[in-house]
């Protein structure tokens, strides 16, 4: 008897999956915090879509929702469903667009930091259509290193040692790390020329956020200062905050040469010498394992390396 593998592995999925209508009715009441919400956006009643996340919940022998008497909040067991759902409901939809605008390009989804997508990967989006004319890049930033065993992206981008569980990484170029300000600071504030003097010139640091990340307290430790308290006129949560910040002329920030090489070829920053640090750590492009290796890969490590902003 015929049996083509396509049904095999679609019995499978059903086995796994018992109800899809479940799935989407589970994910609009996580992302809507409510069932009564999630039942006016889906045309169906509250007592529906409380049977079908119950019917969920006992395939799965988990509870999904902490039940209170006015509000729901999900178990961990339902945040790690309702993350995995709503990124497949994405890359779903993305799909149709594609199918419905007549689009074939490949889309790929990479991850970045904010700081990494804005600093590096702005300045050269012109380049993007001649160096990949066939991809659909989809930038998914983030605050911290994610996970490609848990979200659904299809390379990352990284700064560290180049060992990580969830992939194979591909090195893009190393890191260094010095003083930068912007010219109209300069003309109203005298050159630092010692540690001691750089250390209360008025700073600009940004809190750290990723492994191997330097701070102007570390920056100095690996210099070998010890310059005491370091004066701050402004300290922020984001990085690319405190550049914003140094180019408003607010005070001295820290250049990560890679991601500031831009402003300072256009003479937005000035790079405060001689101080660098040079941090053993590098930037990184991480594909999940097991994947067959993506023929537009080398054309993306190339276009995230170029020096040109043309």
């Amino acid at each position: 008897m015929n049996n083509p593998s396509g049904a095999q592995k679609h019995k499978g999925y059903r086995r796994i999956i018992p109800s899809m209508t479940a799935l989407l009715q589970f994910e609009a009441v996580a992302r809507l915090n409510s069932f009564t919400l999630a039942a006016t956006e889906l045309g169906v009643t509250q007592a529906a879509v409380s049977k079908q996340v119950k019917v969920l919940e006992e395939n799965l022998g988990a509870l999904l929702f902490h039940r209170g008497h006015r509000n729901i909040s999900l178990t961990d067991a339902g945040d790690i469903l309702f993350v995995s759902i709503s990124e497949s409901l994405q890359r779903v939809a993305s799909a149709f667009d594609q199918i419905n605008q007549g689009c074939h390009r490949q889309e790929v989804v990479l991850g970045s930091t904010a700081s990494f997508s804005q600093l590096r990967i702005m300045p050269r989006l012109n380049q993007l259509a001649s160096a990949l004319p066939n991809v659909q890049l989809r930038l998914a930033t983030q605050m911290f290193t994610g996970d490609l065993r848990t979200r659904n992206y299809d390379l990352d981008i990284r700064f560290g040692n180049g060992q990580w569980d969830d992939g194979e990484a591909t090195l893009l170029f190393d890191e260094e790390v010095f003083p930068v300000c912007s010219p109209a600071w300069l003309a109203r504030n005298p050159l630092p020329g010692t540690l001691e003097e750089l250390a209360c010139a008025g700073l600009l640091d940004a809190d750290s956020t990723s492994e191997g990340w330097v701070a102007w307290p570390s920056w100095f430790r690996e210099k070998g200062g010890s310059p005491g308290t370091l004066k701050y006129n402004l300290r922020c949560s984001l990085y690319t905050d405190s550049i914003n910040a140094a180019l408003q002329g607010y005070g001295i920030a820290l250049g990560w040469g890679r991601l500031v090489e831009h402003l300072l070829a256009s003479g937005a920053l000035v790079r405060l010498q001689p101080f660098v640090v040079r941090p053993k750590q590098a930037y990184y492009l991480v594909a999940p394992h097991g994947r067959p290796n993506s023929p537009y890969l080398a054309a993306l490590v190339q276009w995230l390396q170029s020096s040109s902003l043309e």
